[in-house]
């Protein structure tokens, strides 16, 4: 079996061939059982934990590969010094079972979820669009930068986050990017000035402004994960036209997705599309130039798998 580390899974996984391999796992067939969803209570007056079981297996009889990610979101790691996303991917063989690989979990995860999020932008933002909003500063920030810079031309990046040091420290690394990457403080401005405004934070409550939207502008949700997490709040769920990674997960496990659906203010046919839809072509995604579009991910075992396959093509001898 083989251990491939972070550095290995960030070195191999190109943030647009993923973004190719991603947009053909969703054209094709996986299976993918429902994930299990575990809370892990946390330190006394600390954050409760959650541990996810993720399988899934590639189509065939037998298939290719079975993949399982197990991993565990801690918020409270930060402040610990500590990425939030702790855990691994095994990678067996789809005929008899034996173990492939095991893979960081951590790295493979945010790579995949930055390009779910950029395939999602292919689909929903501006061709044009320019300037990419980045709110939180956790290990999900960098890969979003790359991954939406390989998929729209991009020439300004801000980044916003509630501890100004840790939104300093993200923009120096880019500084021998193509593009601009800052640090900003005032959030409003910021979100006006953006066309794609991108969240990976584990906030329970709105990080900003709906009425702060500009019209034209793509709203990307990548933080929350559970229904009592919440990144945009209903002013811009009312405004926007809303799209979901896969709807049976948003509309079961995302706040931003479950508590409009709970109050009434969104109603599941409202939901124009997931990304089997828009990547089979059953929904061509952005209609006006004008439009705001949102969309909402919480992840798919068929990322993890999709992504997982890729690697071991790109490291193969």
């Amino acid at each position: 079996m083989r251990f491939v580390d972070a550095d290995t899974v960030n070195a191999a996984l190109d943030p647009e061939q993923l973004v190719s391999a991603l947009r053909a796992a969703f054209c094709g067939d996986t299976t993918v059982p429902l994930r299990h969803h575990h809370t892990i209570p946390g330190a006394p007056n600390g954050t409760d934990a959650t541990l996810l079981l993720m399988p899934a297996w590639s189509a065939g009889t037998p298939p290719d590969y079975v993949g399982i990610k197990s991993v565990t979101v801690h918020p409270d790691n930060p402040a610990r010094g500590l990425p939030s996303v702790q855990g691994v991917y095994l990678l067996l063989d789809g005929t008899t079972g034996t173990p492939v690989a095991l893979i960081d979990g951590p790295a493979l995860t945010a790579r995949r979820t930055a390009a779910a999020s950029a395939l999602a932008s292919t689909f929903l933002s501006r061709t044009d669009a320019a300037h990419l909003l980045i709110i939180g500063t956790g290990s999900l920030a960098p890969e979003l930068i790359h991954a939406h810079t390989a998929t729209r031309p991009i020439t300004r990046v801000s980044v916003w986050g509630r501890d100004t040091q840790k939104a300093q420290k993200l923009a120096s690394n880019f500084h021998d990017a193509s593009y601009e990457v800052s640090a900003v403080t005032d959030l409003a401005q910021a979100v006006r000035d953006s066309d794609i405004v991108s969240c990976a934070t584990t906030s329970r409550e709105p990080v900003f402004d709906g009425a702060w939207l500009t019209p034209g502008t793509h709203v990307d949700l990548v933080g929350g994960f559970r229904p009592d997490m919440r990144e945009a709040d209903d002013t811009a769920i009312s405004r926007a036209c809303v799209f979901v990674d896969t709807r049976e997960g948003a509309c079961r496990e995302a706040g931003d997705i479950t508590q409009p659906l709970a109050t009434g203010l969104l109603t599941t046919p409202a939901i124009l599309a997931d990304l089997f839809e828009l990547c089979r072509g059953q929904h061509a995604g952005r209609g006006l130039t004008a439009e705001i579009t949102l969309f909402k991910s919480v992840g798919t075992a068929i990322e993890d798998l999709a992504a997982a396959e890729l690697l071991m093509t790109e490291i193969s001898p």
